[in-house]
């Protein structure tokens, strides 16, 4: 016969054992709970005891970090961090002037505001993968590309012609 339940924390927890495979109402009482512990070896080494050993809490940074390392995150994640902290890695006067597009293929594209910075971070290209590799080793950048600003277009309107277009006066 079912013991009765006088809260409904004992009824909810009664039942979640009866979904989760615990032992059915009725068909062991407290001596069967008993007999299996001492049956089972739980003290010796199961940790399903309070205050064993493994039965401390674990930091929340470190229950993610093992999360992102067993899903396969950590690369994604430190990219998206050497996105995101662009101005830190290369400085306030160089961020303002720069922009870190993306990752791929272990190339960090990097947009410029002017051929002039772009040409003069080029020449600055080995200290800037060195300093991300020591920075952030888990996003894999092996080289940098500086693109100059977009170049404007001399296609204009819906009705534009194909050819050469404004310069086309040559020949």
């Amino acid at each position: 016969m079912p013991e009765p339940t006088n809260s409904e924390a004992a009824r909810v927890y009664q039942h979640f054992r009866e979904i989760f495979g615990g032992e059915p109402r009725g068909r062991a009482g407290r001596a069967g709970r008993v007999r299996t512990r001492e049956t089972s070896g739980a003290s010796a080494g199961r940790g399903t005891e309070p205050f064993t050993s493994g039965r401390d809490p674990k930091a929340l940074g470190a229950t993610l970090d093992g999360l992102s390392s067993q899903l396969g995150w950590t690369g994604p994640l430190s990219q998206h961090e050497v996105l995101a902290s662009w101005a830190e890695v290369v400085g306030e006067e160089t961020a303002r002037h720069t922009e870190a597009i993306a990752i791929e293929g272990g190339v960090l594209q990097v947009r410029c505001e002017s051929t002039a910075w772009a040409t003069q971070l080029r020449l600055m290209r080995t200290q800037l993968v060195t300093e991300i590799a020591s920075r952030f080793p888990g996003a894999a950048v092996e080289t940098i590309r500086f693109q100059g600003p977009d170049a404007p277009t001399w296609k204009r309107g819906p009705r534009s012609v194909p050819g050469r277009g404004p310069r086309d006066t040559y020949g």
